[in-house]
């Protein structure tokens, strides 16, 4: 405990049994488990299963206060403890990830677009006129939800294709504010992390438009602390410009499971202002779990981490090209994006229409999990907003196309065994759908005949 309160995240990992020790420690500082405690409250942290109070090595109370998320709780001192180490920790492994200017940060008990959501509810109180936000297109729908729940309209702005890439249209961002008024604006939400052929947005840009206009500015940063290239793009666009704040996925960035998200930023008050207007208490699970995870990693066995994904992406670039060729289509070329990786269907496309969404459903019955099958022209509705071309992040993407990532870690095994079966799928994918035009032509051909006849 010593060593975490003056020194921060350990540089190198704790074996389990010091962590189970520490985090007992943390727990007889809870009143729940005092000797001889005397409850009459409604919420005193009982437990009637033995399996969930050591699930939660006792720590039942969870973190805050029912008016701040992140108040310190008298009765459960050891979890509130927990939460503050918690963050603190967190915020050290942010700036080690390549945002060294952060401020502050704490642990959401919700995910990425309900963190958003929070955001975006707290900047109301600053902004009462303003009911549009500036979102350049990513065809992701908890991000798009996220600005509907808090009740505001999304304004999207649409990609701009430059080679294979999608990428933001700053001049088509910058008319639309002066086109609805700045004040009526409540901020632009941008995003880092995303699936090629999309790209992170231009976000020193955007941060300057933002500084200019007096119009505040979200990044969702998803799964963006485990690449140096998204961090370095939210680090200059504070220094340039202005970003309010950024939220990412514990689930995602650092191997926990899924539910809760860091909401962090430049301005130390902003961010308080965010944990208070979440309202009551929360669960202590997502901050226990980072907690656990980081302090057996320590800061070498994290650093190992991003290396080792760098590296695979580069491995998993260079096998996807070479398979690539060989079924004759193309990686395609995305150099702006640091995590996901495309390559073309055209071939498999023009043979058969339903030959690639049937690619993506073989993927999955052979246990490949994780790779996006895009076909062109799909349409979806969400919340009343009807996109073209959804999952391409634009209205005519020129081909359909497979995702694939790198992302933290991931093995050399995963890689081997994803590009093995993705090759034999697209053999057995090209022999169907010659059949199927054999068999067509055939048919064609016979009904001709009987035209010819009549």
């Amino acid at each position: 405990l010593y060593v975490i309160i003056t020194k921060g995240k350990p540089e190198d990992g704790w074996d389990e049994s010091t962590i189970e020790l520490f985090l007992h420690e943390l727990a007889i500082m809870d009143s729940n488990n005092f000797l001889g405690n005397c409850g009459v409250g409604e919420r005193e942290g009982r437990v009637a299963s033995g399996l969930v109070a050591r699930r939660h090595y006792r720590l039942i109370h969870g973190i805050g206060r029912s008016g701040d998320i992140s108040a310190v709780q008298p009765k459960a001192a050891g979890s509130s403890l927990l939460n503050k180490l918690t963050n603190s920790v967190v915020l050290d492994i942010i700036k080690l990830a390549g945002v060294r200017t952060v401020t502050n940060c704490f642990v959401v008990p919700m995910a990425t677009g309900m963190s958003l959501t929070l955001c975006f509810l707290t900047l109301r109180h600053k902004r009462p006129k303003a009911k549009y936000i500036i979102w350049p297109r990513i065809d992701q729908k908890s991000c798009f939800k996220s600005m509907i729940t808090a009740g505001f309209e999304p304004v999207v702005i649409e990609n701009v294709l430059e080679g294979d890439e999608l990428r933001t249209d700053i001049q088509a961002v910058e008319a639309k504010i002066k086109a609805l008024g700045a004040e009526n604006i409540l901020c632009v939400h941008s995003t880092t992390s995303c699936f090629a052929p999309r790209v992170p947005d231009r976000l020193e840009e955007l941060a300057v438009i933002c500084a200019s206009y007096d119009i505040p500015h979200i990044v969702n940063n998803a799964y963006g602390v485990q690449s140096s290239k998204c961090m370095h793009l939210i680090q200059q666009g504070a220094r340039v410009g202005r970003i309010d704040a950024f939220v990412q996925s514990l689930d995602k960035n650092f191997m926990v499971p899924v539910g809760g998200a860091v909401i962090a930023g430049f301005s130390e008050s902003f961010i308080q202002e965010i944990s208070k207007m979440y309202p009551g208490r929360a669960s202590a699970s997502p901050s226990l779990d980072v907690l656990i995870t980081l302090l057996s990693l320590g800061t070498s066995g994290y650093k190992q981490l991003l290396k080792e994904r760098k590296e695979m992406f580069s491995y998993l670039s260079s096998e996807l090209k070479k398979l690539a060729d060989i079924h004759n289509e193309r990686l395609l070329d995305t150099p702006h994006n640091p995590i996901s990786l495309a390559m073309s269907l055209k071939n498999l496309d023009e043979n058969n229409d339903a030959a690639v969404t049937q690619l993506g459903s073989m993927l999955f019955t052979r246990q490949v999990s994780g790779a996006r099958v895009v076909p062109c022209g799909s349409v979806q509705t969400v919340n009343n907003y009807t996109f073209k071309g959804f999952m391409s992040h634009a209205n005519d993407y020129p081909c359909a196309y497979l995702n694939a990532a790198s992302a933290i870690g991931i093995k050399k095994q995963d890689v081997d065994v994803f590009i093995k079966r993705l090759d034999k799928c697209l053999k057995t994918s090209r022999k169907e759908a010659k059949k199927e035009n054999s068999v067509n032509e055939i048919s064609n051909s016979n009904t001709g005949t009987e035209q010819l006849e009549e």
